[in-house]
């Protein structure tokens, strides 16, 4: 199938590049990126969505986590620095 593509600048180049890296034509190379990216696409769609697992990080009860500062200070003393 015969079609017109605007291709941006820096896509344009790396096909170049492409192209003169393996040896082949410009068209044959846009067709083997384009079908390779369409591919890989496929195959992450039908992956089952990953998932994180939380585990308790057996942090002590009465330190603030949040501002870190302030937990060193109150480990190391106030001439931690």
């Amino acid at each position: 199938m015969r079609t017109t593509l605007t291709l941006d600048e820096d896509v344009a180049a790396k096909l170049r590049a492409e192209a003169r890296r393996s040896g082949e034509p410009f068209k044959q190379t846009v067709n083997r990126v384009l079908r390779t990216g369409l591919n890989v696409r496929a195959q992450a769609a039908s992956l089952p969505p990953f998932k994180v697992k939380a585990r308790p990080l057996g942090l002590r009860p009465g330190f603030n986590y949040d501002k870190v500062w302030d937990l060193i200070e109150k480990i190391e003393g106030p001439f931690y620095r």
